[in-house]
């Protein structure tokens, strides 16, 4: 793996979403206009137009590397390095105008992400995290916070994707915790890697929703895991849990899986 990730990288990265950033801005009120895919999730032309200039991008500047993408597809994920796009985290929220939609870039190397953008186009916030190099919000480090669990705020997207038994063990994390913030999308664990947040949970999600948190929270000082406690790659399913600490990660599965952990 790459240490410290070269400069030229992070640099490419935040030009990718210079790129995205301005196109999602001008089109706000186009964005409302959208389609539904096979699997009934809406999709706008601004998702597609942004990961096709990504795309091209990525190609012209790196031939050889892979690219994962929601709209368009994967190619060349057998490669070194592999770029992962999510255009619009949050199509729901930007097609009903609520801003915490933003663009998720990762850089995975044989699987693993190693660099992440979450870029909010409407706030101007943008958290950059690469191994070797920390976690930036605006170019100004950022950590995580310690907290005990009963004190922890937790955040979650959505609970619409959780299945039965999954949201049992959301709501014994939840019970465990101080209180909850629903909706906020990448926004959320932006706030999370700079210490506004203490936990997350997510399910329904694929390696574009996902790849771009791994590098910045690690490298704020926090973890993310899947339910199972793996740690998260290009190829890993749709379940997963983020927190500011490893001590509070480890008390956080428990609940999510174990039935009897609540009186442990």
């Amino acid at each position: 793996m790459p240490d410290p990730i070269p400069e030229e990288a992070l640099a490419f990265a935040a030009q990718l979403a210079d790129a995205s950033g301005a196109i999602i801005r001008q089109s706000l009120d186009a964005g409302r206009h959208y389609t539904a895919k096979s699997d009934s999730s809406p999709v706008t032309e601004i998702d597609r137009r942004v990961e096709a200039t990504l795309r091209g991008m990525i190609e012209r500047a790196f031939p050889d590397h892979g690219i994962l993408g929601e709209e368009y597809g994967s190619a060349g994920l057998d490669r070194d390095f592999v770029w992962v796009l999510d255009p619009i985290d949050g199509t729901k929220a930007f097609i009903t105008g609520i801003p915490t939609f933003g663009t998720l870039i990762a850089l995975a190397y044989r699987g693993t992400p190693i660099l992440g953008v979450i870029d909010h186009p409407v706030t101007g916030e943008r958290w950059l995290g690469a191994d070797g190099h920390g976690t930036m919000l605006n170019g100004t480090p950022v950590r995580t916070r310690a907290a005990s669990l009963d004190s922890a705020i937790l955040t979650t997207g959505g609970i619409d994707a959780f299945s039965d038994s999954e949201f049992d063990g959301f709501s014994r994390l939840r019970r465990a915790t101080n209180w909850c913030v629903y909706g906020g999308g990448c926004l959320a664990y932006g706030r999370l890697a700079s210490g506004a947040i203490d936990l997350g949970v997510e399910c329904g999600h694929d390696p574009f929703d996902f790849c771009a948190l791994v590098p910045i929270v690690t490298n704020a000082g926090g973890m993310i895991s899947d339910w199972e406690g793996n740690p998260l790659t290009i190829h890993s399913g749709h379940r997963y849990l983020v927190s500011g600490t490893p001590s509070i990660h480890a008390r956080a599965l428990e609940l999510l899986t174990c039935p009897d952990s609540l009186a442990a």
